[in-house]
């Protein structure tokens, strides 16, 4: 008998694949699909950290300066805010009710102020577990390494404080020393952490002259980024670890729990290829289980992590020197 669960946060998960926050997490009808193809977990869509604190658009500010009404801006943002958070967490709650797999909420922040105040609003609607979606260009020419670094201790710690479930934290690998950072931040008593998360990246329309969207979707191609600190970090680290970006399919699922992923978390091919594709990849890692002899997914969770590889320098190799030289003609 092929036995697909997992441990994840503390929690009893089904499977190991889950399903990523998205436009597929975002309501209750959704999220009861989700579970009947078998995911083991649901990210709610995310609530961004503009929306908890308010930020409101210039032509609203402008429009009140104009009619001189500037109590109507107050009074607008007691209700946009009762509006905004009042829809996240009753979904929470509906979540909740209808299905019976976790279900983790999510938010997409960028400071350690005011909308941390939130989480215990989250955590009181009944979600299982919180994620925080963190990232912050390194692109100020006046913020150290350090500093950007220090922020996403901060929030973890300012979070940490209001919430007794499971926190984990989503981040990038745009750090000086990643290794050293998902070391730190996986110590700091986070249940989890997922590697990696995707932002929105410009291009260049050449024929309309102007700066466009970049591959909205993630490609097969770029699982190898999560792979490869999955696997270095597997056995380094005091939480659990979410592979996130590149999940294709089944395969490479199975990759990343070979790595030594907990759990993966799948977004870009459910728009490919609809819900129901969560179900094709829960069979393609019971069908190879199968073939290879697995019964549970822990019996080869980092079987090939660098700590348990017979050629652990093969994750740290950089360049592709080897390959070219074997190539007819160089």
């Amino acid at each position: 008998m092929i036995d697909l669960s997992c441990k994840y946060l503390g929690m009893s998960l089904k499977s190991p694949i889950i399903a990523a926050s998205s436009g597929f997490t975002d309501s209750v009808q959704k999220i009861e699909q989700i579970e009947k193809y078998g995911a083991g977990a649901v990210v709610l869509k995310s609530i961004f950290e503009e929306e908890i604190t308010l930020e409101y658009d210039k032509t609203l500010r402008e429009e009140a300066e104009k009619t001189g009404r500037e109590e109507f801006l107050d009074y607008l943002d007691v209700r946009i805010r009762h509006e905004n958070l009042g829809k996240y967490l009753q979904l929470i709650r509906d979540a909740k009710s209808a299905v019976g797999i976790p279900v983790i909420a999510s938010v997409n922040c960028r400071s350690a102020f005011e909308w941390t105040s939130f989480a215990s609003e989250i955590e009181k609607a009944g979600a299982d577990a919180l994620e925080l979606n963190v990232f912050v260009l390194p692109s100020n020419l006046n913020h150290s390494a350090g500093d950007t670094e220090k922020l996403y201790f901060e929030i973890v710690k300012n979070v940490k404080s209001k919430v007794k479930i499971p926190v984990v934290l989503k981040i990038s690998f745009y750090f000086s020393n990643l290794a050293q950072v998902i070391r730190d931040l996986s110590f700091t008593g986070i249940g989890g952490i997922v590697l990696f998360n995707r932002f929105y990246s410009p291009d260049i329309d050449i024929d309309r002259m102007e700066v466009s969207a970049s591959h909205v979707l993630s490609a097969s191609g770029e699982l190898a980024m999560p792979l490869r600190w999955i696997a270095m970090m597997n056995g380094r680290v005091g939480c659990d670890m979410s592979a996130s970006t590149g999940v294709s399919d089944g395969k490479s699922a199975i990759k990343l729990l070979l790595a030594g992923a907990n759990t993966v978390q799948v977004a870009s091919a459910l728009y490919r290829h609809g819900i129901s594709y969560l179900g094709i990849m829960q069979q393609e890692l019971r069908d190879w289980m199968e073939n290879k002899g697995f019964d549970s997914v822990e019996q080869f969770r980092g079987l090939l992590s660098q700590n348990k590889y017979d050629n652990p320098g093969v994750f740290e190799r950089v360049q592709f020197m080897k390959y070219f030289s074997d190539k007819e003609g160089i």
